[in-house]
């Protein structure tokens, strides 16, 4: 009945002179008490709509009921059932979880990420995470090409059935977008390097500085192994080439400026390549890659930073007629990045990127506008100005998985989504190569590439006929929960 006694309370922030100082995590250590209160607030519904919000099927009521009774051990336990790398998700993804939590309906939804994210806390305070013991070797091998959360759920899974998994990272250390794209201050890497040590000590394989198609083709890596698994995101950017000026110097791929203030904090890089200190910055975008961009660019010293995105200012709160519980809500959303300063602009775009007589970024020219069908935009009149920049970021999304030489290589190619097609057991045209994550999906949330991951990797278990069943949380038809 916690949720009679106890209001929702979300853990405390550092200080924003102090976190924008460094590169740490932003988040501060929950009492204990507080956990309790916050894992004793849900129901235990009969019917629990948290099952649905979430692809993975986490058995959030068992872990939280468990939390509650302090018992740590076993909710660790139930945590992991389902999803192999909470550590991860209880810092990265947006929790479709809470928005159906049936509490919702009538109050604020519990604190799911929270108590994740401190069973997993708990566990690694203790040392290093302990490894899985798999009783017998398949004589079977796998490759995975990523070692991103999809890629990493993969060859976990593999491995604990017994198969030999090497995954293959193009990088010079694993983790794939988790490692350069996502700063420190929403996921120190040392999570990422316990985990990687987990698989590791479970017979994974990593081979890193490792680009599958240049530096070992696709098809050498069919003949080596008995299955490969395409785990290799969805990172080819999208661009504005027809927005006046976008060939001034200055203007950059977000992904591109974080990679390079990621690999500084990560001390493989003295400065960064492009730096924000001092400048007047515009990160074109609403998303998560902005708020990234946001937030390094404050810890970089920048002047001022400005987000300009199309879409307009969403309502503070649910629209139950429009996105009705237990649907994913379209409502404004504040992260730690946009508490720290710098302006958003809403219902605005870039007409034109402005240069000075050496051709460098010196200005944009925003407008206001207005979003039609087929998402056609039409200018708001009188709304035209220019705003100072020095620099300006494309956080504008993805447009599929790169393309690649890896593709050709095993006659693959990218569909009208720019991404790659699987079968409804998760293979490709290519026999024996399987897709998963954000290849297949395109650019979504960290659980549905945990989910994709572990349904690939218990396709490829029955692909290589040693009996038995891995789960498979999600099919390559499944959908988030929807309204329409």
């Amino acid at each position: 009945m916690g949720f009679m006694k106890y209001r929702r309370q979300l853990p405390l922030l550092r200080p924003v002179p102090e976190r924008v100082a460094d590169w740490r995590d932003v988040y501060q250590r929950v009492e204990e008490r507080v956990i309790h209160e916050q894992s004793s607030r849900c129901m235990n519904c009969g019917v629990p709509y948290c099952h649905n919000g979430c692809p993975l099927g986490n058995l959030i009521p068992d872990w939280n009921d468990l939390v509650r009774v302090g018992d740590w051990e076993r909710a660790a336990d139930a945590l992991h059932a389902t999803n192999n790398f909470p550590e991860f998700t209880g810092r990265l993804c947006p929790a479709p979880c809470e928005a159906a939590c049936v509490l919702g309906i009538g109050d604020d939804p519990v604190t799911i990420k929270q108590v994740e994210v401190e069973i997993i806390n708990r566990l690694t305070d203790d040392g290093p995470l302990r490894p899985f013991t798999v009783p017998a070797r398949s004589g079977r091998s796998v490759a995975v090409v990523g070692s991103g959360p999809a890629g990493m759920a993969a060859a976990q899974q593999l491995a604990r059935a017994g198969h030999a998994v090497t995954v293959y990272e193009r990088n010079d250390a694993v983790g794939g977008l988790l490692r350069y794209g996502i700063p420190d201050f929403k996921l120190e890497k040392r999570h990422i390097d316990l985990r990687a040590a987990q698989l590791a000590a479970e017979g994974v394989e990593f081979v890193t500085s490792c680009e599958v198609g240049v530096d070992v083709s696709l098809a050498e890596l069919r003949e080596r192994h008995d299955a490969v698994v395409l785990a290799c995101g969805a990172l080819d950017p999208r661009d504005v080439p027809s927005t006046p000026g976008r060939e001034l110097a200055g203007i950059h791929q977000a992904m591109v400026y974080l990679e390079g203030a990621n690999r500084v904090v990560a001390g493989s890089l003295d400065t960064p390549p492009i730096d924000a200190a001092g400048l007047n910055v515009i990160v074109v975008g609403g998303g998560d890659t902005a708020a990234d961009c946001l937030g390094t660019a404050h810890r970089q010293g920048a002047a001022s930073v400005q987000l300009v995105e199309v879409a307009p200012l969403p309502p503070p709160r649910r629209d139950g007629g429009r996105d009705p519980w237990p649907t994913w809500p379209t409502m404004l959303r504040s992260g730690s990045a946009h508490e720290e300063g710098g302006e958003r602009n809403f219902g605005c775009a870039v007409r034109r990127f402005i240069g000075d007589d050496e051709g460098r970024l010196r200005a944009v020219e925003l407008v206001d506008v207005l979003v039609g069908p087929g998402f056609t935009l039409s200018e708001v009149e009188g709304t035209v100005r220019e705003v100072p920049a020095d620099l300006a970021l494309l956080a504008i999304g993805f447009g599929g998985t790169q393309p690649g030489p890896h593709l050709a290589q095993a006659k693959l190619t990218r569909n009208g989504r720019g991404t790659i097609d699987a079968g409804a057991d998760w293979q490709t045209e290519a026999p024996g190569v399987f897709v998963a994550g954000d290849a297949r999906r395109g650019p979504s949330l960290i659980v549905w590439a945990i989910a994709e991951g572990r349904s690939a990797a218990a396709a490829v278990h029955q692909y290589l006929g040693d009996g038995g069943r891995l789960p498979a949380p999600v099919t390559p038809a499944s959908m988030p929960l929807s309204a329409r």
